[in-house]
């Protein structure tokens, strides 16, 4: 399950994939706009910042703003900046293995087995979709229940 800060961070940067690149938003914009608490919203777009996701801009009309395109930021390397290890156990993550300390031998563990799998078949789909993704579905679902 996606933690809340997940999720509001992926809201978070459709909302702002949707915007004018070139404009950065206000925090409060994109707090009232997505009903996320302004001092949590603070704080992952801090750290999507850090990631080189977004950069920011102080002052009057000051705010956040894209210096990656949506297109070329996938669902998958979001949910690892906000989230960690997208694997359940940590034996079977790519980017942060850690051997299990109950496990006497991964290669005939049916756990380790079950996860790459299930590891293996989310990243196809989370790394495979990206925000360009996400706003152009959210936008045909806008027109389509328009008609």
């Amino acid at each position: 399950m996606l933690s809340k800060k997940t999720k509001y961070g992926l809201k978070a940067l459709t909302y702002l994939a949707k915007t004018d690149k070139t404009v950065p938003v206000s925090i409060s914009e994109i707090s009232e706009a997505e009903n996320i608490s302004l001092k949590f919203l603070e704080s992952i777009l801090l750290s999507l910042k850090k990631a080189g996701f977004l950069s920011s801009k102080k002052g009057k009309g000051g705010g956040y703003y894209f210096i990656k395109n949506p297109d070329d930021v996938s669902v998958a390397s979001i949910i690892r900046v906000l989230e960690g290890p997208i694997a359940m156990l940590p034996c079977a993550s790519l980017n942060y293995y850690e051997k299990c300390e109950d496990c006497q031998d991964e290669t005939i563990c049916c756990l380790n087995n079950l996860m790459i799998e299930v590891r293996d078949r989310t990243l196809e789909i989370l790394e495979n979709k990206s925000l360009g993704d996400l706003m152009k579905e959210a936008y045909q679902k806008k027109i389509f229940l328009k008609k």
